[in-house]
């Protein structure tokens, strides 16, 4: 456990950050004429995006490597912290609205944050040899 916080001690603090940025009261603000159509789920996608690519960069300092089931991992625990945080929504904020395409937006994040990882992994060990 000690070693977990060692390495991921950025990713827990992502974690909180968007677990009360997802949840908090908006009020007027997020009516403004600042954020266009959409802007919710770019947020969403970059949240889950940093928080992908901040457990993969723990792993990789931890382990020294990522192999790519590691990298599975990480992507299905990310989804499924984006899952939690919209049945959190649902059930306990009735202020905001559990959404199938913020599952969608977190899922497309992850997912980037995984490849992107894989592929500089690949490069620099391809470079080495």
């Amino acid at each position: 456990m000690q070693n977990l916080l060692k390495y991921q001690k950025l990713t827990l603090w992502w974690a909180l950050f968007v677990l009360v940025m997802c949840n908090i009261k908006m009020g007027k603000a997020g009516h403004s004429p600042l954020f266009f159509a959409g802007f919710d789920k770019l947020v969403h996608c970059g949240f889950f995006f940093m928080f992908t690519a901040l457990a993969g960069y723990g792993i990789i300092k931890q382990r020294g490597n990522l192999t790519l089931a590691t990298a599975v991992k990480v992507f299905i625990i990310a989804v499924a912290y984006g899952a939690a945080i919209e049945v959190i929504q649902k059930y306990f904020f009735p202020w905001r609205g559990a959404e199938w395409g913020d599952l969608f937006a977190d899922t497309v994040g992850a997912g980037m944050a995984t490849f992107s990882g894989l592929i500089t992994v690949t490069a620099i060990r391809d470079e080495k040899n």
